[in-house]
């Protein structure tokens, strides 16, 4: 999101880095608004009606959680959408991949509205949405269960004040590269130019991914798997070029 956008109008609302530890979700420091303009009929309908079906409960971090059990066939892999905005990468996806298990996490009801529209009129069923910190999902997950991670065009934060707020930083990446498979992917994009070093330099720094990319085209091009979202195009239409980072999870040790 750049400064032109509201607050939290493209994703979830990004958490603290102080905050990004274990503690429940009740406790955590959200920023962000949950509700937007008022839903159209079609939309409040697949809200109270499909919403339910494909939800994930409140996930139990010392329980666990299996995502291939969420799914009504089990899929060869899950991979998860933090902040889907109205869901067009996510339903893309889940088109394309229909053997894969697809979860996405968002707060903000008018893109969860959306995307159950889209998912409704496609006839999925390997989608499954969690309405809140992505966080309480992600502590919730076994250890290298994810093969993908997707986290684009989330809001920047631009004023210094607010950096803290940025969700690609340290803590956060420790918990993606954990449930994170090896070699599993973490594809990152952003049209914020401070954010675009941001993200370099912290994923630079962690020990646990690597860059992959060997030419200009690798960041400035989407790969052909990768579907474009309606924020690509406004941010290439208000004259803002986004990036498109891919990073490999690094292989364990034993």
């Amino acid at each position: 999101m750049s400064q032109n956008h509201p607050a939290n109008a493209r994703h979830a609302p990004c958490p603290s880095a102080s905050d990004a530890g274990a503690a429940p979700s009740h406790a955590r420091n959200l920023h962000g608004r949950r509700k937007g303009r008022p839903l159209r009929p079609a939309q409040q309908r697949a809200l109270t009606e499909l919403g339910p079906r494909i939800a994930i409960p409140q996930p139990d971090p010392a329980a666990g959680l299996d995502p291939f059990g969420l799914f009504p066939n089990r899929p060869r892999a899950v991979w998860l959408e933090i902040g889907f905005g109205a869901g067009e990468h996510l339903i893309a996806q889940a088109q394309a991949h229909r053997d894969v298990g697809l979860i996405g996490a968002e707060y903000f009801q008018d893109g969860i509205a959306k995307m159950l529209r889209q998912l409704e009129t496609a006839g999925l069923d390997n989608v499954r949405s969690y309405t809140g910190d992505a966080r309480d999902l992600v502590q919730a997950l076994p250890d290298a269960v994810l093969d993908k991670v997707f986290v684009l065009f989330p809001d920047p934060w631009p004023k210094r004040r607010h950096h803290k707020r940025r969700l690609i930083q340290a803590p956060y990446l420790d918990m993606l590269a954990r449930v994170l498979a090896d070699d599993g992917e973490l594809r990152l994009a952003t049209d914020d130019p401070s954010y675009q070093r941001w993200m370099a330099i912290e994923l630079h720094r962690h020990p646990a991914f690597a860059w992959p990319a060997r030419r200009p085209a690798d960041w400035r091009e989407r790969a052909d798997d990768w579907p474009p979202t309606r924020y690509e195009q406004k941010a290439i239409e208000a004259g803002r070029t986004p990036v498109f980072l891919r990073y490999r999870r690094r292989r364990r040790t034993a």
